[in-house]
This record gives C-alpha cells, structure tokens and sequence, in this order.
C-alpha cells in the first residue's frame, strides 16, 4: 500500500505519495512554480533556485524540486520575499548569459518585473561557439549551467559521460575531459544534451548555419 502525506500549499490542503517533492505536490492541484533547471526527464538537482518557496519553520528558502513533502508541512509559493529572490537569480543570470533563446527565463522576467540591467557592465560570458563536429554546435555564452545536458549524457539516461562541469565560480562551464572535441570523447551523438538543452546553448549544426549565414561557427 502506498503511504500518503498531508501538507498544505497556498492554504488548500494537499494529499501526495511520500517521497514526492513539493513541486510534484503543488503541480498535481495546479499550482506553477516557476523553475529553469528542472526537467522531469532528468533528476532534480536545486541547481537554479527560481523554484524556491516558503515553508512553515525554515529559516531559508526552499527550493522545491529537491525538498521533499512531509506530513503537516505548510507551504508558500508567492510572497514578496520569494519574488525578490526569483527577480535577483534572473538578475544576476542576464548580467553574464545571453538569454535571448531561454523562453522561460524571458517569461520569469517579465511577470516578476525584473530589472535586467541591474547588474550591466559586469563581467559576461561570451566564450567562442564550438563547432568540432558535423552534429551539433555548443555555444556557451547562452548557457545557463542548468546541468540538464550533463545528467541526460551521464546516469538520467545515455551513461556516454562525454561532458561534465569545469571550473569554479564565475568561470564554471559545461565541457569535454581535458577540452577535448567532441570526436574524440565518449560521444555517441544521440543528440539527448540538445533535446533537453532550455537555453539555445547546444542547437543542431544545420539549424546554426541558418541563423548565421555569413560565417561558420568557430
């Protein structure tokens, strides 16, 4: 028999299988939680903290794809606390990442009223576009280190473990094992980093070619 718990959300009162997250829990009664990282096709890794909510006894934020729902707890989802906090990731994100083919990004921005240029005239990521192969291309400055690509290539599906996080900090970036082209790597070109890519940083080579006619990626 599966065991169920009882919290409640926004005030109505929520009946979930324990072990789901809050997500699941406020989705399930329509609730939307905005989220950038998340994929149901990948594990949820709290990597983007757009998800977070308020919870009864929680000096933090919770960040809703990974905080699993317990029997009694009360939830959150919209107060002035977390829409500053989802207003300052996006903030920050379009301080240093061309997000201009991040659609749900875009659409965060304008509900929460964020001010883009807050943090203008910072450092931005803008490394060349990488095209060592006849696929796909990776253009970097898009990305928004969500990870997706990294776990679809590894345990969540295809075990090919040909890309990876490199760097610290601000210098943090998805690439090969020592640099190396994609050929020469564990690649196997299923094309599952693309499929689950949110931001336009990995874009198959033709559709690239047609975006950009007057010169070949680098």
């Amino acid at each position: 028999m599966t065991e169920t718990v009882h919290l409640t959300i926004n005030g109505l009162t929520v009946e979930t299988t324990r072990g789901a997250t809050v997500l699941d829990a406020a989705g399930a009664i329509g609730i939307d939680i905005p989220t950038l990282c998340y994929d149901p096709r990948c594990a949820p890794n709290g990597l983007c903290r757009m998800c977070v909510v308020e919870a009864t006894g929680a000096r933090l934020l919770q960040a809703a794809c990974v905080t699993r729902a317990v029997e009694g707890m009360t939830i959150t989802t919209e107060s002035q606390r977390i829409t500053r906090a989802r207003r300052t990731v996006l903030e920050m994100l379009a301080a240093s990442t061309d997000l201009s083919e991040t659609p749900d990004a875009l659409a965060q921005i304008a509900e929460t009223g964020a001010d883009i240029a807050r943090f203008a005239g910072g450092r931005e990521r803008r490394p060349p576009v990488v095209a060592d192969n006849p696929m796909f291309v990776r253009d970097y400055a898009k990305c928004i280190l969500c990870w997706r690509c990294v776990q679809v290539c590894a345990e969540d599906a295809q075990y090919a473990f040909a890309i990876n996080f490199d760097g610290r900090g601000f210098d943090t970036q998805i690439a090969t094992f020592f640099g190396k082209p994609l050929p020469e790597t564990t690649c196997v070109f299923c094309g599952q980093c693309v499929g689950v890519c949110p931001s336009g940083a990995l874009k198959p080579l033709r559709a690239w070619e047609l975006e950009h006619p007057d010169g070949p990626a680098a």
